[in-house]
C-alpha cells in the first residue's frame, strides 16, 4: 500500500510486569464497595464529580494521576490500556505537555487495579476522550499548586516563576524541584472544574509525532505481549472445551491423562476441563488427548446461516423506541417525490486476533494476580473475585498487551481460564494459551444484523421521511457479573450470565450511528434487541456503525441517484454541522470528485459519518475497479479526511485511520463466520478469509483537519462505518448493482452481471 501523508529516551520508563514490592493506593473513600442510586458514565464506572471534565468525573483525585517522589520522579498513571493504537504514547504527550517537562522524565503506568484508577474499559474510542481529558486537566493543576508552593516559599508572585524539566525557576536565579515544591502541597484531593489555560500555540508536544514507545520492544523481538511472559517455576496450561455450546460432560479417563510421561494435572469442575505441566508441549499433548478421552452430550442446536436474518426477525427480543420525531409543520406536498425501500443484511464476523488469547495468573499467600490483555482489568477483577469466592482485594488484573483486539475477543474467558487453573495449583504461576481453534470458536462474535429503511426526499433533494427497523443481538457482553464470563457456564455450580441491556444513546449498541446526522425532520427509528441468539455475541470495533452507515450512506446515493443530484452535493445539501461540511469538501476537493474512473467495471464511491454523532468526523472517497468473471475487487485509490479535534500525535492517527480503512474493507469485501445446524466451521484461517496483503489499497490519502484547542475526539473508530459505505458505493457505481448484503465480495454478486 501506497501511502501519502498530506526521539523518546526511554530512561527510567518500565513496564512493571511482575514486581517485587506492590504499593496500592484507594482513589476514592470506600473503593471497592457497591454503590446504589449513583450515576455511572457510559464505560460502567461511578461518576463522583459530574461537574468535572474526562475521567476526573470518575475519578476526582489529583493523585489518582500523578505522583513525584523525593527523588523527583514523576509518576503518571491511566486506567486505560495500550491496545496497539498508540495511546500510551499519546497520553504520555498530554501529561508532559501540561507538566512542562520532557516524556522521559515521565514513569507512565497503565491499568492495573493496584495502582491505578478505575476508568472502565479502553472500548468506543474513549481513551482520549476520557482518559486524555483527564491528564490534560489534572497534570495542568498539579503544576499550577507546585508553582502556587514554590511562590509561597519564595515570597515570589507565581506570575513570574517557570518551570523546566521538573524544575521550578525563579528570575533572581533560585530554583527548586517539582519535589521540593511538593512539601507545601496536598495532591490527595479533588481536581477544580477549571484549569490554567495553555494557548494552543503553545503546545510543543501535542500535535508532534513522538516515536511510539511500545513499537522498539515490538520490531527487535522483545518480551512485548502477554503471550511472551515467562515467569520463575511457571506451569503451562490448556483448556479442553466442549463441542459447542450446552454440552456436558459425561465422562473421561483422568488416570489416562495423568499417567502421560512429564507432571501433568487434570483440573476438572463440572464440565469445565483443563490439563497443567511443566513443559507447554506435554500441556498441548494432554489436551489433545483429553478430548479424544472426554465424552460430551448434545449441545445447542445452531441455525442455518442461510436463514439467520429471517431468524432475527422470530426470536425472543425487546423493542426499543430509538427516535420518532415530526416535523413542526408539515412539508411540501412533493415531500416524498423520491423514495427508496431496501433491507440490508450483515453476517456473524469474528475479531480475528493474531495472537489466540492468553494470560498468567499466581495463587500465592492468599493474593491472585491476573496478567491480562483485557480491556478492562477492574470489570475483569471483579468478575473473577465473584467466579472464584475472592474478597475484591485479594485479586488484582494487571494489563499486559496482547497480539489482537478490537474489542470484546477472548481476554477476559483466558484471564479467568488461568484465574480458575492457578487456584487449583496454588504457589505457581500458570500461563494459559488458547489454541487457533479456541480462539475461533469460543470467542464473542459481531452479531448479525437486519435492517430496514425507508426514506424520502422531495423533488429539491432535500430529505424528509427517515424511517428505521434494524435487529440485532447484543454489542455489549462486557463482564458485569461473573457468568458473562465462558468459564462460569461450565462449572459444577455455574453462573447465569447477567441479562443483557444495550447501550443507550447516543453511544448506542446495535443502534450505533442508526440516527443520521443529516438534517432530517421525520424520522422514525426502532431497534428490535434479540435476547435469546444462537451465538455468544458483544462488541466489536465501532458495534453497529458499521452497517448502519452503510446502510445511510447507501440510502443518500440512491436519493441522491433519483434526484439527478450529483452524491457530494447532495450530502451538503442536507448537512447543516459545519465541521461535517468540512471534512466533506476537503474529501471532495482531494479525490477530484466528481472525478470518473475509466474502464470497464470501474467506480467511485463517497460517504461520511460523525462517529456516535458525538465524536470525530470523517468524510470518504473510494475508487475500486471490478473483475467482472470473478468478483475480485481491487481498490485503486482511498482519499479521506477526519477532524477528532484537538490531535495529539499525527503520525499516529493517520496509524489508526490507516488501519480502520483496511480492516473495514475486510469486514466489508470478505469476512463473516460460516457455520450450519452441523457446527461452525470457521475454526481456522481457512474458513475464516480476511483481506490479504495483494488486496491492499494501492493508494491511500488522509487528510488531517487539526482544530487546536478543541476537545479530543477519539479516533480508532470513525472510518469503520464510512469505509464501509464508501467502498459499498463504489461497487455499486462500478456494476450498476445495489450490493445490500455483506459480505460483498462473497455473495456471489459477479454472477448475475
Amino acid at each position: 500500500m501506497k501511502r501519502r501523508d498530506a526521539g523518546i529516551d526511554q530512561g527510567r520508563r518500565a513496564f512493571l510486569i511482575n514486581g517485587a514490592l506492590v504499593v496500592g493506593f484507594a482513589m476514592v473513600p470506600g473503593a471497592g464497595r457497591a454503590f446504589a442510586d449513583t450515576e455511572v458514565d457510559t464505560l460502567g464506572t461511578q461518576v463522583l464529580a459530574p461537574d468535572l471534565p474526562g475521567s476526573l468525573r470518575t475519578n476526582p483525585f489529583l493523585d489518582a494521576w500523578i505522583r513525584i517522589d523525593e527523588q523527583n520522579v514523576i509518576t503518571v498513571y491511566t486506567g486505560k490500556v495500550e491496545l496497539g493504537t498508540g495511546v500510551k504514547t499519546a497520553l504520555l504527550q498530554v501529561a508532559a505537555e501540561r507538566l512542562e517537562v520532557e516524556p522521559h522524565l515521565i514513569v507512565f503506568m497503565t491499568a492495573d487495579t493496584a495502582l491505578t484508577p478505575n476508568e472502565g474499559y479502553t472500548a468506543g474510542s474513549h481513551t482520549m476522550f476520557d482518559s486524555g481529558t483527564a491528564l490534560f486537566n489534572a497534570a495542568a493543576q498539579v503544576r499550577q499548586l507546585l508553582l502556587e508552593s514554590a511562590a509561597r516559599q519564595w515570597r515570589t508572585p507565581v506570575e513570574q516563576l517557570g518551570t523546566q524539566d521538573a524544575v521550578i525557576q525563579c528570575p533572581d536565579g533560585k530554583s527548586m524541584t517539582y519535589a521540593q515544591a511538593l512539601a507545601g502541597v496536598e495532591l490527595h484531593r479533588y481536581a477544580s472544574a477549571q484549569s490554567p489555560i495553555m494557548a494552543p500555540e503553545r503546545f510543543t508536544r501535542i500535535g508532534q509525532s513522538l516515536p511510539r514507545i511500545d513499537i522498539p520492544a515490538k520490531v527487535s523481538g522483545g518480551a512485548s505481549y502477554v503471550q511472551d511472559m515467562r515467569l520463575p517455576g511457571m506451569l503451562h496450561a490448556r483448556v479442553i472445551r466442549p463441542p459447542r455450546r450446552g454440552c456436558q460432560l459425561e465422562g473421561i479417563d483422568q488416570a489416562a491423562i495423568e499417567n502421560m510421561p512429564g507432571h501433568v494435572t487434570l483440573v476438572r469442575n463440572g464440565s469445565y476441563l483443563a490439563v497443567v505441566a511443566e513443559d507447554e508441549w506435554q500441556a498441548i499433548k494432554a489436551m489433545r488427548s483429553g478430548y479424544e478421552l472426554a465424552r460430551w452430550s448434545q449441545g445447542d442446536p445452531l441455525p442455518d446461516a442461510a436463514n439467520i436474518h429471517q431468524l432475527l426477525t422470530q426470536l425472543p427480543a425487546k423493542r426499543y423506541p430509538i427516535r420518532n420525531t415530526v416535523a413542526s409543520s408539515p412539508g411540501p406536498a412533493d415531500s416524498s417525490a423520491h423514495s427508496w425501500k431496501a433491507t440490508l443484511t450483515k453476517q456473524y464476523l469474528m475479531h480475528g486476533s493474531i495472537g489466540p488469547s492468553c494470560s498468567v495468573a499466581w495463587f500465592n499467600e492468599g493474593t491472585l494476580t491476573v496478567w491480562t490483555h483485557t480491556q478492562g482489568v477492574y470489570p475483569l477483577r471483579a468478575g473473577i473475585a465473584e467466579l472464584l469466592g475472592l474478597p475484591l482485594e485479594k485479586v488484582r488484573c494487571v494489563h499486559v498487551e496482547g497480539s489482537g483486539c478490537y474489542g470484546h475477543n477472548g481476554a477476559d474467558d483466558a484471564a479467568a481460564d488461568a484465574a480458575l487453573i492457578a487456584m487449583a495449583v496454588p504457589g505457581k504461576p500458570v500461563r494459559v494459551q488458547w489454541m487457533r481453534e479456541q480462539e475461533h470458536l469460543w470467542e464473542p462474535y459481531s452479531s448479525a444484523m437486519r435492517v430496514e429503511l425507508d426514506v424520502t426526499a422531495d423533488a429539491a433533494g432535500h430529505l424528509g421521511r427517515w424511517n428505521t427497523e434494524l435487529w440485532t443481538t447484543p454489542h455489549n457482553e462486557r463482564i458485569v457479573n461473573a457468568g458473562r464470563l465462558l468459564p462460569a457456564w461450565l462449572l459444577a455450580q455455574p453462573v447465569a450470565p447477567a441479562p443483557s441491556i444495550p447501550i443507550a444513546q447516543p453511544e448506542g449498541d446495535g443502534d450505533r450511528n442508526v440516527i443520521p446526522l443529516y438534517d432530517v425532520a421525520n424520522s422514525r427509528i426502532n431497534m428490535t434487541f434479540v435476547t435469546q441468539m444462537p451465538f455468544r455475541t458483544s462488541a466489536m470495533r465501532s458495534l453497529g456503525a458499521h452497517v448502519n452507515v452503510f446502510g445511510i450512506e447507501s440510502a443518500m446515493d440512491e436519493l441522491a441517484a433519483q434526484a439527478g443530484i450529483d452524491p457530494v452535493e447532495f450530502r451538503l445539501r442536507n448537512i447543516s454541522d459545519p465541521r461535517a461540511r468540512s471534512v466533506i469538501e476537503q474529501v471532495a476537493k482531494a479525490f477530484g470528485w466528481p472525478a470518473r474512473a475509466g474502464g470497464p467495471g470501474s467506480g467511485i464511491g463517497f460517504a461520511f459519518a460523525r462517529y456516535k454523532n458525538i465524536m470525530g468526523y470523517c468524510a470518504i472517497a473510494v475508487q475500486v475497479h471490478v473483475q467482472r468473471q470473478t468478483g475480485e475487487v481491487v481498490i485503486d485509490r482511498v482519499v479521506t479526511a477526519v477532524d477528532v479535534g484537538q490531535v495529539v500525535s499525527p503520525d499516529g492517527l493517520r496509524n489508526q485511520v490507516e488501519g480502520g480503512i483496511i480492516q473495514s474493507a475486510s469486514w466489508t469485501l470478505y469476512e463473516q463466520v460460516d457455520y450450519d445446524p452441523a457446527g461452525v466451521r470457521s475454526y481456522d484461517w481457512s474458513g475464516y478469509p480476511i483481506l490479504r496483503f495483494p488486496a491492499l489499497p494501492l493508494d491511500v490519502e488522509v487528510h488531517v483537519l487539526d482544530q487546536p484547542g478543541q476537545p479530543f475526539l477519539g479516533a480508532a473508530e470513525i472510518v469503520q462505518g464510512p469505509m464501509a459505505a464508501a467502498l459499498g458505493n463504489a461497487l455499486s457505481n462500478a456494476t450498476g448493482k445495489r450490493l445490500l448484503s455483506l459480505p460483498l465480495a462473497r455473495s456471489g454478486w459477479h454472477r448475475s452481471l
